[in-house]
């Protein structure tokens, strides 16, 4: 069966790996199904589950992959040809796409997840619907981590160190929150969801879930809730600032949990002009994401299109 009846992609997680068969003219589910990875049990028993995964895609479509695309939680650098960055810890070092070619017999395609988040949105998703002129887009995701994707004329830009549109791990604040990354005040340590349910607690001294901390800004009954929420804005606004500056992209698709406060797309686009080398006036699209938690998988699909 050849790659322009069929198309496969695979979302490889901490805790699940999903696969997707779908038609590469209709965009049709033929099928999709989950597993646990089962990560603590180590590298080798994760590249065995994936096996797994694809060995069941095969035996319940009839189908064979001539190409498989992967969403992961980290990057393949292009030199080493091995990975890094991945909160998959096990995983880093490895040579990943060789090892994937060797097990499941086909060519292999990576990038990470918020590559793939930006490139289904920017395809398939709601760029497309919205702005179906735009040649540049930049996908965030602002959930409990910070990351982001870049997309130009459709396909993934990834830099020479494969790091294109890390935007997470940008320095926002010198003297900020110690990152895991080894730097402090880390895009990812001011604004993402568990850095402002951290901000909201230690100010407070109450912790709460950053539903109820909006909740609470929203009431106007909570001077802290109404503090979380103005760092929210103003850290967005001055660090897409650097984004819009450098890449100017059309679009900014902005997926993850926090991505969910429309405030966002009102006030923290206000900061934004502060910062903005335009006369304080943006033109750029700000869009919330049409695929929801599909659109790892999904962008899998489209490395391999």
């Amino acid at each position: 069966m050849n790659i322009e009846k069929h198309l496969w992609g695979v979302d490889l997680g901490g805790t699940k790996i999903e696969g997707i068969v779908i038609g590469a003219e209709s965009n049709d589910v033929i099928i999709r199904e989950r597993i646990p990875t089962e990560a603590n049990q180590g590298y080798e028993h994760i590249i065995s589950q994936i096996k797994k995964l694809i060995d069941l895609l095969i035996e319940k479509t009839g189908f064979e992959p001539e190409a498989i695309g992967f969403s992961t939680p980290g990057t393949l650098d292009p030199g080493s040809q091995t990975m890094k960055n991945c909160n998959t810890t096990s995983m880093n070092d490895q040579p990943m796409k060789k090892d994937l070619e060797n097990a499941l017999g086909v060519r292999i395609e990576m990038a990470n997840d918020a590559n793939c988040f930006a490139l289904a949105e920017a395809t398939m998703g709601i760029v497309p619907e919205k702005c179906p002129t735009a040649q540049v887009v930049f996908g965030v995701i602002m959930g409990t981590g910070v990351g982001g994707g870049i997309v130009v004329n459709g396909k993934v830009l990834n830099g020479k160190h494969g790091i294109a549109g890390e935007w997470g791990h940008n320095v926002l604040e010198k003297d900020g929150v110690e990152c895991y990354c080894g730097k402090r005040g880390c895009n990812e340590n001011v604004f993402s969801g568990k850095a402002l349910e951290k901000y909201y607690a230690d100010i407070s001294g109450t912790k709460r879930s950053l539903k109820e901390v909006v909740q609470r800004y929203r009431a106007n009954k909570d001077e802290h809730a109404t503090a979380t929420m103005k760092r929210l804005f103003e850290s967005f606004g001055k660090a897409i600032h650097y984004i819009i500056n450098v890449l100017d992209p059309d679009v900014v698709v902005l997926g993850g949990g926090v991505s969910n406060i429309d405030e966002i797309y009102t006030k923290g686009v206000e900061e934004l002009k502060k910062y903005i080398f335009n006369h304080k006036k943006v033109e750029t699209v700000f869009l919330k994401p049409k695929l929801g938690d599909s659109a790892g998988v999904f962008g899998a699909v489209e490395l391999v299109r």
